[in-house]
């Protein structure tokens, strides 16, 4: 029974990681519903298997609205006082992560 566990949880995360391959190449084609609706799909199967999103897909879509963040096309991105900070032009939201600057 552990063995399936185990199983089912490599193949969700698996399939997480091509969903957001999945949302780069619609988003691409400028189908961002389509893109939007992986970003959900991946996350459901996120909760449902225990299986965290992998922290550089993270940072790839709206913690508010779940939209892709395309930089220049629905979103901004700037640097300030040692934080990245993020602007969804979908839902007006902003999400900002600290960095530490190399010295």
């Amino acid at each position: 029974m552990q063995s399936s566990k185990k199983q089912n949880k490599t193949i969700a995360k698996q399939r997480i990681i091509k969903l957001f391959s999945l949302v780069e190449k619609k988003a691409f084609e400028k189908d961002f519903e389509l893109a939007d609706r992986y970003i959900h799909l991946a996350r459901k199967i996120s909760m449902k298997y225990l299986v965290p999103i992998p922290s550089n897909l993270k940072k790839k879509y709206c913690k508010h609205c779940y939209s892709y963040l395309q930089p220049s096309v629905n979103s901004t991105t700037r640097i300030n006082n040692g934080r990245i900070i993020i602007f969804c032009q979908n839902c007006g939201k902003y999400t900002r992560i600290p960095f530490k600057q190399k010295k």
